[in-house]
C-alpha cells in the first residue's frame, strides 16, 4: 500500500509541473493574441484602400480586361495554405489540411491538375510526406510576421497566376473570428471577379485622374492587392493560431488540474486505508496479547 501512495505522490508531482507549463503557455498566448489582434487590425485598411481604388478605375475603364479580371478555362489550379510552425493548436492544423485534402479530391483526379504552396512547417512536413506537388514553401515565420517575410512565395503565386502556369489560384487559411471561434477558410484569390471585387456605385464619389493611364495604373494594382489579400490572410491565421493555443493550453490546464484532484482524491483513500489497516493490527496484536 506504502509503495502505491509513492507512485500516486509521484503521478501528482507530474501532473502539478504539466499544469504549471500550460498554464504558463496560455498566458503567453494570451499576450501574443493581443498584438497579432492588433497587427491584423492594422494590415485591413490598406487593403480596403487598395480594392476601393481598384474597383473605382475598373468601374471607369471601358476596356478593364487585365488577366486577373479574366477568368478563362481551368486547367491546372493553385492553392496557397497558410498553417503554423508549431503544434499544441487543438485542431488548427489538422481542420486546414483536412480541408485542402478534401478539396483536392474532390476536384482533381490526379496530382498534375494542382500545385501548392505551403507556408508553416507544419502543413509542409504533412504534405511532403504524403507527396503533394508543393512548388515553394516558408517556414520559420516569427509571431509577428511582416510583409517581407511572405513576399516571395507571395509574388511567386500571383506571378505564376499571371503566366498561365495555373488558372486560378486558391486560398486556405483560418479565419479569426474571435479568441474562441477560428474558421477554417477557403476563398479564390485568383482571378479576381465578380464579389471579389464588387463595389456600390460610384455616383457621388470623387473621379480620380490616373497617371499614366487607368490601365497602367490597374496593371500595377492588381498584383499588389492580390499579394496583400494574402499577407491579411496571414495575420488573420496568426491571430487564429494564439487564439487556438491558448484555447488548447487552457483545455490542458483544466484537464491537469482535475486528473490532480482526482489523483489526490485517491491517495487520501489509499492512506486512509493504510491506517484502518495499521489501527486493525495494532486492536489485534493487543486483542491477542490479552
Amino acid at each position: 500500500m506504502g509503495q502505491s501512495m509513492r507512485d500516486i505522490k509521484r503521478s501528482i508531482k507530474a501532473k502539478e509541473d504539466i499544469r504549471k507549463t500550460t498554464k504558463a503557455l496560455k498566458l503567453v498566448s494570451a499576450a501574443k493574441l493581443r498584438r497579432a489582434q492588433e497587427q491584423a487590425q492594422a494590415a485591413r485598411p490598406y487593403a480596403e484602400k487598395l480594392r476601393d481604388v481598384i474597383i473605382n478605375i475598373a468601374q471607369n475603364t471601358a476596356n478593364a480586361n487585365h488577366p486577373m479580371l479574366v477568368s478563362r478555362p481551368i486547367k491546372k489550379t493553385g492553392y496557397l495554405i497558410i498553417t503554423s510552425d508549431r503544434g499544441q493548436a487543438g485542431g488548427y492544423n489538422s481542420n486546414l489540411l483536412r480541408m485542402l485534402v478534401s478539396a483536392l479530391n474532390k476536384r482533381h483526379q490526379s496530382k498534375d491538375e494542382y500545385v501548392i504552396f505551403v507556408i508553416g512547417r507544419k502543413g509542409r512536413d504533412f504534405l511532403r510526406k504524403r507527396n503533394y506537388p508543393v512548388i515553394n514553401e516558408v517556414t520559420g515565420l516569427p509571431d509577428s510576421p511582416t510583409f517581407a517575410d511572405v513576399k516571395e512565395i507571395a509574388e511567386q503565386a500571383v506571378r505564376f497566376y499571371a503566366e498561365e502556369k495555373f488558372d486560378e489560384l486558391y486560398l486556405l487559411y483560418n479565419e479569426f473570428v474571435n479568441p474562441v471561434v477560428q474558421r477554417p477558410t477557403e476563398k479564390r484569390l485568383l482571378p479576381l471577379a465578380g464579389d471579389d471585387l464588387a463595389g456600390s456605385s460610384q455616383t457621388g464619389k470623387t473621379i480620380y485622374e490616373y497617371e499614366p493611364s487607368q490601365e497602367e495604373v490597374l496593371s500595377t494594382l492588381l498584383p499588389s492587392y492580390a499579394e496583400a489579400l494574402i499577407y491579411s490572410a496571414l495575420l488573420d491565421g496568426k491571430a487564429s493560431e494564439h487564439a487556438a493555443r491558448m484555447n488548447a493550453m487552457s483545455n490542458a490546464t483544466d484537464n491537469a488540474t482535475e486528473m490532480i484532484e482526482s489523483l489526490k482524491l485517491q491517495f487520501n483513500r489509499a492512506r486512509q486505508a493504510a491506517i484502518t489497516q495499521e489501527i486493525a493490527e495494532i486492536v489485534g496484536g493487543a486483542a491477542a496479547l490479552e
